[in-house]
């Protein structure tokens, strides 16, 4: 195997900011990507895009006061070279003088028809997030780049995919994990690591046309880069596009469809199928893929596959027809849709399912029956709220952060958010619960604000701080829930 790296490793080069250094803290600065003085965690393979990451970030340290921390992940399927990949990470670190975390991950053992990057994808995020909360740090940079993105674009493409697999990869995610190179071409990427001097590792299982994306990296751009030049950056702006579209559209049927869509049983859901039958099919095609969204242990998305599946046994007349699918049981009846999850479930969820989500419009109150509390919210300019004591039972956030109505609904399996005061940590709502010794019972019925871009609030605990008012901020949207309270908050 073929190991190549640039140039011998430089030293730090300091100085003037690198063109790309400007454009990268632009990315940031415009996305919201990070702060000064927060700690960020970089994940370094080795390859170019990492390196150069790790590099450019280091640069900024002294300025923006951030502290920087490394992690590494060794799969050993390449066997020595994996190793090799390891031991360049560490010796960059050590002349960087940043901590590394290297860990070893294992994906031979995967679940079945999972394919190995998949695999290696999950456990990766997954390790990522358990060594942040660890470590302390309020963002995880991945150095995904442009030309990522427009591969990414590309395969979604090719599988006839709609808004959401065209939207790509979004420039930050659940407020976590963050592309600092999201706007960055990896041309870009290669001329600056030779400017600095700087080596990295080639993967050599990059270079093989046995992946679809090596095909699409290697054949298929360069090719549209010949007819269009500017593909790249038109397939980016494809992205971006789709993906403000279809958050809109999934926010907007969540509206739609929140009185509609009911809970029933343990973590089922049941639907009048006369309204599914006279919505647009496009609308259709929504409501079936968040339904089975909830169903699914680990809320992923349904195939377009499973949706149309889905949608001609509801056309179809007649009634009784059973449909089984990976996490779901479907059965539709005459005047209803049933989904009856067929995983396992969190126990500790089991009573939310009597509790329907309530649309929160700006201004408005709407009751919540778990508590017997009125949730209100209403929109304010900064200066009339600077006296407005905030606690468990209000809260004033950003309005101009927030894209669209909120909804209140109970909390499901799998909810993070970043408590005020965790410094941007994030933590599971399903932990948090745990750690303040909240019966199971009583959690079901606590109230959860939430923006089509996440939790605002667990009402009576804690705000989540990503929403919380800043210096900059004009506009706020004060919410206020009423006495009945379940929890003691904190």
């Amino acid at each position: 195997m073929t190991i190549e790296t640039s140039t011998m490793m430089g030293k730090v080069i300091r100085g003037a900011w690198p063109a790309l250094l400007h454009r990268v803290v632009k990315t940031i600065r415009s996305n919201g990507l990070a702060e000064p003085g927060q700690h960020l965690l970089v994940a370094v393979s080795g390859g170019p895009d990492s390196v150069a990451l790790l590099s450019l970030l280091h640069r900024l340290r002294s300025s923006w006061s951030l502290a920087v921390t490394a992690v590494h992940f060794n799969y050993g399927l390449r066997g020595a070279e994996s190793d090799e990949d390891q031991k360049f990470v560490a010796a960059l670190c050590r002349e960087l003088e940043i901590p590394l975390h290297a860990r070893r991950l294992d994906v031979r053992d995967r679940a079945p028809r999972t394919s190995l990057q998949a695999a290696a994808r999950d456990l990766r995020y997954r390790a990522m997030m358990d060594i942040a909360e660890m470590c302390g740090a309020d963002r995880i940079a991945v150095g995904h780049t442009a030309d990522d993105q427009a591969e990414t674009v590309l395969l979604w493409m090719l599988r006839g995919a709609g808004l959401a697999g065209l939207s790509g990869m979004p420039v930050s995610r659940d407020g976590k994990i963050i592309r600092p190179l999201y706007e960055t071409k990896r041309q870009d990427i290669l001329a600056y690591l030779q400017r600095a001097g700087l080596s990295y590792r080639q993967d050599s299982s990059n270079a093989t046309l046995r992946y679809a994306r090596n095909r699409v990296r290697h054949e298929v751009l360069p090719i549209l880069k010949r007819l269009v030049p500017s593909s790249v950056d038109a397939l980016c702006r494809l992205a971006d596009l789709c993906r403000e579209d279809d958050r809109y559209l999934d926010h907007h049927v969540a509206a739609l469809c929140a009185s509609r869509v009911r809970p029933e049983g343990r973590e089922g859901w049941v639907i009048d199928r006369v309204f599914v039958q006279q919505l647009p099919l496009a609308v259709q095609r929504r409501v079936v893929r968040d339904v089975l969204r909830r169903c699914d242990p680990r809320h992923r998305p349904a195939s377009v596959r499973t949706i149309e599946r889905v949608l001609q046994a509801v056309t179809k007349k007649g009634s009784f027809q059973g449909v089984a699918m990976k996490s779901t049981r479907l059965v539709v009846e005459q005047d209803v849709i049933r989904f009856i999850p067929s995983g396992p479930r969190d126990v500790s969820h089991e009573r939310s399912d009597q509790l329907v989500p309530e649309i929160l419009a700006i201004p408005s109150q709407v009751s919540w029956s778990g508590t017997d509390q009125t949730v209100r919210v209403e929109q304010q300019k900064r200066e009339q709220v600077r006296d407005i004591a905030q606690g468990q039972r209000r809260i004033v956030l950003d309005a101009d952060r927030v894209s669209g109505p909120l909804m209140v609904r109970a909390w499901k399996p799998g909810d993070r958010f970043h408590p005020l005061g965790m410094k941007g940590r994030s933590k599971k709502l399903q932990d948090y619960f745990m750690d303040l010794k909240v019966p199971i019972a009583d959690r079901a019925r606590v109230p959860v604000v939430v923006a089509p871009e996440g939790i605002v609030w667990v009402v009576g605990y804690r705000q989540d701080e990503r929403w919380a008012v800043t210096a900059r901020t004009e506009r706020c949207l004060v919410v206020t829930a009423s006495e009945q309270s379940t929890g003691e908050g904190v």
